[in-house]
C-alpha cells in the first residue's frame, strides 16, 4: 500500500479528501497544518506528498523547502485555491511534480498521483521497464510503439529509439509543465549541459514532426521546462489494437 502524507487545512475537503484517496488504496496521514506535516515526515516513511500552498504554522512553500532538504528525491503536489502563474512557477521551481488549482476532479487528482509515483519508482530513467499498448493515439497522429513509427493520414515516418523515448515520455506528461530536468533524467539517464542541447534538438525534430496537427504543440517555460499541449478537440488514448 502506498503511503500518502496530507497536509490540508480545510477540515471538510480534507476529509474528503482522505476518504476518497483510502477507497483506492492509498494509506493516508493527513495534518491541518504544515509544521506538523514536517515533523512526521521526520519520523514515518511516505511514498508521496499532497500540500495545500496556504496553511497555519508553516504555509505549503515553506513545508515543501524543509523536506527538500531532508529528501531531495520526495515526490509531492500542491494543492491551492490561488490561481496566479506565479504560485505554480514557484511551487514548480521548489522542486513539485504538479500543481493543482481547486476546486478539480478528483479523477483528475488520482490519475496525477498515479503517474508520480510511476515516474519516481522509475527514477532511474529506464523507460523500457513499462508497457505501453501497441498503438498510441496522440491528436492525429497515431505512434506505434513496437515499430517505432509515427502515422499521419497513413504516412509512416520511423523514428529513432531516442525520438521514440521521448514521445513516450511527452505521452506519459501530456499537459503538464515539467522541468528540463526531469526529462534529461527520465530520457537521458543523465542531467547535464551537452545533454541538455542533444534534447533541444530533438524536440525541435518532435515539433517538425507533429506540425501537421495545430492542437499539438511543445511549449517551452523559461527557465523552468516543457509542456507537451494538446488543446481541447484533440484526444490522447491508447489502444491495444495493431
Amino acid at each position: 500500500m502506498k503511503t500518502l502524507l496530507l497536509a490540508e487545512d480545510d477540515v471538510d475537503f480534507g476529509n474528503i479528501l482522505k476518504q476518497y484517496l483510502e477507497i483506492h488504496k492509498y494509506e493516508v496521514t493527513w495534518v491541518r497544518d504544515g509544521l506538523s506535516a514536517l515533523e512526521i515526515f521526520k519520523r514515518k516513511a511516505f511514498t508521496i506528498g499532497i500540500f495545500d500552498v496556504m496553511m497555519p504554522e508553516l504555509d505549503g512553500f515553506t513545508l515543501a523547502e524543509k523536506i527538500i532538504d531532508i529528501n531531495p528525491d520526495f515526490p509531492f503536489l500542491f494543492l491551492t485555491a490561488r490561481k496566479m502563474k506565479e504560485d505554480k512557477i514557484k511551487g514548480l521551481k521548489l522542486g513539485a511534480d504538479d500543481y493543482i488549482v481547486k476546486p478539480f476532479e478528483v479523477d483528475e487528482l488520482m490519475l496525477r498521483i498515479k503517474n508520480i509515483i510511476k515516474r519516481s519508482e522509475r527514477h532511474n530513467g529506464d523507460l523500457n521497464n513499462l508497457e505501453y499498448p501497441e498503438k498510441i493515439q496522440i491528436g492525429a497522429y497515431s505512434f506505434h510503439t513496437q515499430k517505432m513509427e509515427l502515422r499521419h493520414l497513413n504516412k509512416p515516418r520511423r523514428v529513432t529509439e531516442k525520438e521514440a523515448e521521448l514521445i513516450l515520455f511527452f505521452y506519459a506528461h501530456q499537459n503538464q509543465l515539467i522541468k528540463r530536468s526531469k526529462i534529461l533524467n527520465a530520457v537521458w539517464g543523465k542531467d547535464d549541459f551537452f545533454s541538455g542541447r542533444s534534447m533541444d534538438v530533438f524536440i525541435s525534430r518532435l515539433r517538425k514532426y507533429f506540425q501537421a496537427d495545430p492542437a499539438i504543440s511543445i511549449e517551452s517555460i523559461r527557465g523552468i521546462g516543457l509542456e507537451f499541449r494538446i488543446k481541447d478537440g484533440s484526444s490522447i488514448q491508447g489502444s491495444r489494437q495493431g
